[in-house]
């Protein structure tokens, strides 16, 4: 794991890049989930100590199938995981590598995989700390876990509905409803939940099956880094949190 070389690839530029994708998440998802899946994939070369040629790398919430490029183009063995046919089928791409489960509840052996990461879901699921528990468990001894996901009170944590969730979930979904005249994709208390840096950093830190080597805001430059070790502050500022850790030797 190279922290230091991932910090020098954060650069103000990447930054300003992958915010102004996702103006297109909505209007061009094909764009925006290019782009992310080849910033994803780079993120994680970085992070695991080994390179991905030959790892098993299993996406928990892989949607409708971007990433699968980008890491196959690095010589990964990728698998993903998707709950909703829907979302499976959305970009008309071959699911040769796809497997239909709950991240809850993963149909993996444990320790069956040498990367195991999941990229903006938890915010989408009511038991995010369950599927991360699951995501350790089919990790094999010495492989890398990643868990990134939107913060709730950061800027983005409204995700389409824009920064109206400061008012509130429900009502933030009610205004944008009357504004667009259809629900917004992710709904409040349905598809879209409150996630916190502190519970994220909780769980990794108490979880006793793998070590939190590296928590850091995924799009923010290197130099702001520090901002997620600053409670209450990095709840708004790090806008999306990256837990990283190493499974531990079985017991």
């Amino acid at each position: 794991m190279s922290s230091s070389s991932l910090r020098r690839r954060a650069t103000v530029g990447r930054s300003v890049r992958l915010f102004g994708e996702f103006r297109h998440e909505q209007t061009d998802p094909d764009r925006f989930y290019r782009a992310l899946a080849d910033d994803t994939a780079a993120m994680i070369a970085h992070l695991h100590p080994r390179s991905l040629a030959g790892a098993s790398v299993l996406d928990v919430g892989g949607g409708p199938g971007f990433f699968a490029d980008a890491f196959t183009e690095r010589s990964a063995r990728y698998l993903s995981v998707e709950p909703d046919a829907g979302e499976m089928e959305a970009a008309g791409l071959d699911h040769r590598t796809a497997v239909r489960a709950q991240g809850q509840h993963l149909p993996f052996r444990t320790g069956s995989v040498d990367v195991c990461y999941s990229s903006n879901v938890a915010e989408h699921t009511t038991r995010p700390w369950a599927m991360a528990d699951e995501m350790v468990r089919v990790t094999r001894s010495g492989g890398t876990v990643v868990l990134s996901y939107t913060l709730w009170w950061g800027p983005f944590g409204g995700h389409e509905m824009g920064v109206t969730h400061y008012l509130g979930g429900h009502r933030a979904a009610r205004m944008y409803t009357r504004r667009h005249g259809h629900p917004p994709k992710n709904l409040y208390g349905e598809s879209l939940f409150p996630v916190t840096a502190a519970a994220g950093l909780r769980w990794a830190r108490s979880t006793p099956d793998a070590t939190l080597r590296l928590a850091f805001p995924r799009y923010l430059p290197g130099w702001a880094w520090p901002v997620a070790r600053i409670p209450g502050v990095r709840e708004v500022a790090a806008t999306n949190l990256v837990l990283v850790l190493e499974k531990n030797a079985a017991r």
